[in-house]
């Protein structure tokens, strides 16, 4: 076993005996919401993968091993100590050699759960190709992740402060296939639609777990991103959200935000421009995409029970 890596009991028992097990991040904890309510939802989405009869493996890292299913104690930790590192797949090997403390992105959630054994993964919304890339170069290492690592994302799109086209395209180029869940629309994150395709629709959970199955048994060493967009009830109304998104913007530029630093920012700020309601919907996606990542672990470990389909090649 390797020694970079520990898990909680449960996780341990599930991985043992092939049941569904759905990977989280905790970036979620220390930089995507405001404490406590990072923790309240990062709990909020275990137990939503419990519900759906699969087990919660949050991933974080913690005195030089990343561990996979932390415990309340730890979130704590994490969202309490001062700079707390975000770490990613270029610096995820310093902060584990360090003995430091870490959130994991995407990039990296993805990369932990696949030496893992764990081929699916609920998130909010992956990074993409930023609003200004040609001048920046700026391009999140989840789209390097998804084009290497055979994991299922499921996210309601990517971050509505990205370029979702330029997003898409990358996205292909990398041969990441987007399948949406009763969508033929890529959803915008806090909307339910961006006016752009996905690759493929698909309507049920067992229909999307075939495709996915069928993804991971052809060998083609990339991830799926599954595209469920936010419920209804919970969309943000467009106006309010080009007004926030806009100004959001207006103010990075003002304060000459980069880097690793740019979304953290661009979300506070829409969490300031919309009195909270981008954190309500933020939220109501999270449960949305951890229920559907259950649902679809669980239909994919009966296959493989069931011997008619098998996750690996």
């Amino acid at each position: 076993m390797n020694e970079l890596y520990s898990f909680s009991e449960a996780v341990a028992h599930a991985l043992a005996t092939r049941a569904p097990v759905v990977a989280l991040e905790t970036t979620l904890v220390t930089h995507g919401l405001p404490h406590p309510d990072g923790i309240a939802a990062a709990l909020a989405l275990e137990e939503e993968v419990r519900q759906s009869s699969a087990t919660p493996a949050t991933i974080g890292v913690l005195r030089g091993t990343i561990r996979i299913g932390i415990t309340r104690e730890e979130l704590d930790e994490l969202a309490t100590t001062p700079g707390v590192c975000k770490t990613n797949l270029s610096n995820l090997a310093a902060v584990i050699a360090s003995g430091g403390l870490g959130s994991t992105t995407v990039a990296a959630t993805m990369h932990a759960a696949h030496m893992n054994g764990i081929r699916v993964f609920a998130t909010g919304g992956i990074g993409g190709v930023h609003r200004g890339a040609a001048e920046s170069g700026d391009v999140s290492a989840d789209l390097t992740a998804l084009g290497r690592v055979p994991v299922a994302v499921v996210c309601a799109g990517a971050k509505a402060i990205l370029d979702l086209p330029r997003t898409l395209e990358m996205l292909e180029t990398l041969g990441v296939p987007v399948l949406g869940l009763e969508t033929d629309d890529f959803p915008a994150f806090y909307r339910r639609a961006s006016g752009l395709r996905v690759d493929h629709r698909v309507e049920s959970i067992a229909e999307l777990a075939a495709a996915v199955g069928a993804h991971f048994r052809l060998g083609l060493g990339t991830g799926v991103l599954v595209a469920n967009p936010v419920p209804a009830a919970a969309e943000m109304s467009r106006d309010l959200y080009d007004r926030a998104l806009q100004a959001a913007q207006a103010d990075m530029q003002l304060h000459g935000i980069r880097g690793r630093a740019v979304t953290p920012f661009l979300l506070d700020r829409l969490r300031a421009l919309t009195g909270g309601e981008s954190v309500r919907t933020n939220l109501a996606l999270l449960r949305h995409n951890a229920r559907v990542a259950a649902q679809l672990a669980t239909e994919l470990a009966a296959r493989a029970a069931h011997g008619n389909e098998r996750l690996t090649p």
